[in-house]
């Protein structure tokens, strides 16, 4: 262990049960991802950790992969508003100033929020700890101008940046990407 993380030795070495409660939460209430990665082991990295996950969620069926776009809370919505998320997702949120919106700013994340469920039937999914909120705006409105097809790859790509940084707080490796 470093740092009080888990190294990839450590988790080489679990149980299917161990792995899964020690890596379970990573991807947002889809505990499934970790129970699916197990048989994996031995990883060589964090990173090759994170590949095994991602290869998980590629291979799923499709609707197990909008259960994982659906249990993304939306950004700066009700969820957020009366601390029903994860602690992951809170701290994420938190740190992009998404807790300490203006009531003209909840109001366009609400509207934004709206027409983006309605579109796509799963919530915006950014890693938002990679953008401010003007960029997070801007993708917004932006991503809502594409197909579902490419909506689904796009927030699959932007779970697996979440998922990676995710990752990074629970293995004391520094991340190869």
């Amino acid at each position: 262990m470093t740092d009080g993380r888990l190294d990839v030795a450590q988790i080489n070495g679990m149980s299917q049960a161990e792995f899964v409660e020690a890596l379970g939460g990573v991807f947002e209430h889809s505990p499934w991802v970790a129970a699916g990665t197990w048989a994996a082991r031995p990883l060589e990295s964090a990173d090759g950790l994170h590949k095994a996950m991602m290869e998980t969620v590629r291979g799923a069926p499709d609707e197990e992969k909008l259960g994982l776009l659906r249990a993304h809370p939306d950004l700066a919505g009700k969820a957020a508003r009366i601390g029903t998320m994860t602690a992951d997702s809170t701290s994420e949120q938190s740190r992009a100033g998404l807790d300490h919106l203006s009531d003209a700013e909840y109001e366009r994340f609400n509207r934004l929020n709206s027409a983006y469920r309605e579109k796509f039937d799963f919530p915006f999914i950014i890693a938002v700890r990679n953008h401010t909120l003007e960029s997070i705006l801007a993708a917004f409105e932006e991503r809502l101008g594409h197909t579902i097809e490419h909506e689904i790859e796009t927030a699959l790509g932007e779970i697996g940046a979440i998922t990676r940084l995710r990752l990074n707080a629970l293995i004391g490796e520094p991340a190869d990407a």
